[in-house]
């Protein structure tokens, strides 16, 4: 079953372990308003809490976009000065924050443009996979404005500082050969293979140890961050959390008797 949120702009359903997030403005190629924020932050709430749900996947509707930025008809309305800034990041914190902190697997799923703050977006799952028609870009300096310390830092731990600067001192778009190139994606397919490839990844990664993949993207997330941030015990804990779960018995059991073991996620 799907429901709507943000009138019907931000999309979910679960599938076989698999939560599907659609960013659902087509006619503007996916950009996000500010109410398409407040709806991923819903989403991701509902999908925290449900245990069924083991892996998400995000997307956008049509075939012409993933996000291709924020919606720029607003900006006038809402990022018109630096003050007016400060209230769009309020705003729209809630759900970048929960994106970041999201502690289940997250997949971009991108076809066509994927721009500006949809970048953004895409570069804070744990894997993106690529149609082989996307494009990706930073516009920022077209426009006049600026990126966010966290934008830019995620994009450096991911292509290194030399293609970050060439990527927003340019504004230049890259297909998604070079995106990968410089890894910025994880994978091209086919654009007509892109949903298979991208479902089939996710149920992979649904069907391992939910305590197991909640250690590792703490881990992950705690090499990646700043000395003076890094939540060590917070990941020690989960890798004994592990050791100390009745998944870790099914899981040496299942191996044994040779046959899928049946997750708790406890």
């Amino acid at each position: 079953m799907t429901t709507a949120y943000a009138d019907g702009k931000m999309l979910a359903e679960v599938s076989e372990g698999v939560g599907l997030i659609t960013f659902n403005q087509p006619e503007k190629r996916n950009a996000m308003s500010v109410a398409m924020w407040h709806g991923l932050s819903e989403i991701l709430d509902a999908f925290a809490a449900d245990d069924a749900t083991r892996t998400v996947v995000m997307t956008g509707a049509g075939t012409k976009a993933f996000v291709s930025g924020a919606d720029i008809s607003q900006f006038e309305s809402t990022r018109a000065d630096g003050d007016a800034q400060l209230e769009y990041d309020r705003l729209t914190g809630a759900g970048r924050a929960k994106l970041a902190a999201f502690h289940k697997p997250v997949i971009a799923c991108i076809r066509g443009f994927c721009l500006g703050g949809g970048l953004g977006i895409a570069m804070q799952a744990d894997l993106r996979i690529a149609g082989a028609g996307a494009q990706f870009g930073i516009p920022a300096a077209k426009l006049g404005i600026a990126y966010s310390y966290e934008m830019v830092d995620r994009l450096v731990s991911l292509v290194g500082q030399a293609h970050a600067r060439m990527i927003i001192m340019s504004g230049d778009r890259l297909d998604a050969a070079e995106a990968q190139r410089i890894g910025l994606v994880n994978k091209v397919v086919p654009d007509e293979d892109l949903t298979e490839a991208v479902l089939a990844l996710a149920k992979t990664i649904s069907a391992n140890a939910p305590l197991s993949l909640r250690a590792t993207k703490l881990a992950v997330n705690a090499v990646m961050a700043d000395e003076s941030t890094r939540d060590r015990a917070a990941v020690d804990a989960a890798i004994l959390a592990c050791f100390d779960s009745a998944d870790y018995r099914e899981g040496r059991t299942a191996f044994m008797e040779k046959r899928p073991a049946k997750w708790l996620g406890k």
